[in-house]
């Protein structure tokens, strides 16, 4: 399959990244199924995608019809068959849980044609073991968006073990077109970004509980120190400190470097729900947005 065949594109999982890769998608001109598993998920995915764009409408920086034109390309639905129907690609992004996702790649290769294209946003987990719950292992591949993923111009493409030139070269293509410059990993724990980034935010989070500087000083070093646009802190806030503890204990079981060990104020922060930006209270406390 070449990227010209490419018409619709199928996302599942109507969170913060799956509405942002759905809408990513909408806006480079392809039709778009988004799904998830209730439709109050769906409709907060497609409220995540409509906000933002009617606010730059209001402050006149994107025209109303083009806003028009990426909701008339999206659909939202709760039904797995009718989102895979007319797909040449699906995207997955639901929970950063393997068995979860096993489940779901087994029950799309039942449903979806042989020759459609699986792709995972997984930041961490194995594409090879995701793969091997489907009969396409050369057509399964990693495709990491970044959040903001309308903003954000990385996508990782992660070869599993069995992924076929093709499928690269097709998720190549892809990010192409949807203005993404991709960054071609080996399938290893973490992959590029997280195996980099996960040990500095969990360094952040043991400097804090030895009480060695502020939070607030962390970030300020980091940012004025190595010019992060962002501090370790914030930037945890922002994508959620349950994904951050999520991807480290993947990378802790899978490699054993004790590196990648959570820190345990990271784990208390979690157990006590502060999450972050979405929950309004994670290393910092935020009012209504």
């Amino acid at each position: 399959m070449d990227i010209g065949d490419v018409r619709r594109i199928a996302v599942i999982g109507a969170g913060t990244m799956g509405a942002g890769i759905a809408q990513t998608c909408a806006a480079a001109g392809f039709e778009v199924s988004m799904r998830d598993v209730e439709a109050r998920f769906v409709e907060g995915g497609l409220r995540r995608i409509r906000e933002p764009l009617e606010a730059r409408v209001s402050k006149g920086k994107m025209a109303r019809e083009d806003v028009d034109a990426v909701f008339r390309r999206i659909r939202g639905t709760v039904d797995l068959a009718e989102a895979l129907d007319g797909a040449q690609v699906v995207i997955e992004a639901i929970l950063e849980k393997m068995d979860l996702k096993r489940a779901l790649y087994a029950e799309m290769d039942r449903l979806g044609p042989p020759e459609v294209v699986f792709a995972s946003n997984t930041s961490s987990l194995s594409i090879t073991e995701m793969a091997n719950a489907t009969s396409r292992a050369d057509r399964v591949i990693g495709m990491h968006f970044f959040n903001p993923a309308p903003v954000m111009k990385l996508v990782e493409i992660i070869r599993g073990s069995e992924t076929s030139d093709a499928t690269v070269r097709l998720a190549r293509d892809l990010c192409a077109r949807l203005g993404k410059e991709p960054v071609e990993v080996k399938e290893s724990p973490g992959f590029v970004v997280n195996r980099l980034l996960v040990p500095m935010l969990n360094e952040a989070f043991n400097l804090l509980q030895e009480g060695a500087a502020r939070a607030e000083d962390i970030d300020k070093a980091m940012k004025l120190g190595t010019n992060m646009p962002m501090g370790p802190f914030e930037l945890g806030d922002y994508t959620g400190l349950d994904v951050a503890l999520d991807v480290m204990e993947v990378l802790h079981r899978e490699t054993g470097d004790p590196r990648f060990r959570p820190s345990p104020l990271l784990r208390k922060y979690v157990r006590a729900g502060r999450l972050g930006r979405k929950t309004g209270r994670g290393v910092y406390e935020y009012g209504p947005e």
